[in-house]
């Protein structure tokens, strides 16, 4: 479905004009479900307290035997919940991740020479140290993680982007969880009652969440099984 097709599918339930053009169009209207469909978009990619699939990014910072701190990716938007950084000098144990900067601070000021090394981030770069304040990480050596990227959806030709800019735009999740989405949200900014639309919004983002948790193995009598969760 595309972003025009998503703001048509949900007029009929808010009670708006099937929409022949979205992101081209100039009405008063037409403005606010640009806006709003890419509100939308953003709270089912960000807001709903879970790491998407789709939106896990891997990076690789490469060491110069210089470089102290590195620059996040441009479409950067957060790390995992359950972030991790390995090196490739230590394969078997990850970095050590300081969230507070007091102690990274602490750490730098006592020269520690954490195991794997250590980061933190500080603005918009990830600090590391292989050991100690003045530390890179050697040459050669790469430092991977994931993250997840603010660009939620593609335009015609598959290119991620951060917005819905055009008609043809996709959505890169569930087309149908952003219309619910799209639609209780629609209904909350006009003062209307919008309790139902949220309840339906809410079970489907459940269901979503759990089938993007993928398979589970486990063993029954000795035979290893697949089940989804």
């Amino acid at each position: 479905m595309t972003a025009l097709s998503i703001a048509q599918g949900a007029s009929l339930r808010i009670g708006v004009q099937y929409p022949d053009e979205l992101y081209s169009g100039t009405s008063r209207v037409s403005k606010q479900m640009q806006g709003l469909l890419n509100d939308a978009a953003r709270n089912v990619a960000f807001d709903c307290g879970h790491d998407w699939t789709a939106l896990k990014t891997l990076s690789t910072f490469t060491g110069d035997g210089t470089e102290l701190a590195f620059d996040m990716p441009a479409d950067y938007h957060r790390m995992l919940k359950k972030a991790t950084v390995w090196p490739s000098d230590n394969p078997y144990t990850p970095m050590i991740h300081y969230t507070d900067t007091d102690e990274w601070l602490g750490m730098l000021s006592q020269a520690f020479p954490p195991l794997s090394g250590a980061w933190t981030l500080i603005g918009n770069q990830m600090h590391i140290r292989k050991g100690g304040s003045s530390a890179p990480l050697e040459t050669a050596v790469t430092a991977k993680f994931y993250y997840i990227t603010s660009y939620f959806a593609k335009d015609a030709g598959g290119t991620a982007k951060a917005a819905f800019t055009a008609d043809t735009d996709t959505f890169r999740l569930n087309e149908r969880l952003l219309m619910l989405a799209f639609i209780y949200r629609w209904k909350q900014s006009q003062g209307q009652d919008y309790a139902e639309e949220l309840a339906d919004y809410q079970t489907a983002l459940a269901e979503r969440i759990g089938a993007d948790k993928g398979s589970s193995i486990f063993t029954v009598g000795g035979k290893t099984t697949t089940a989804m969760d």
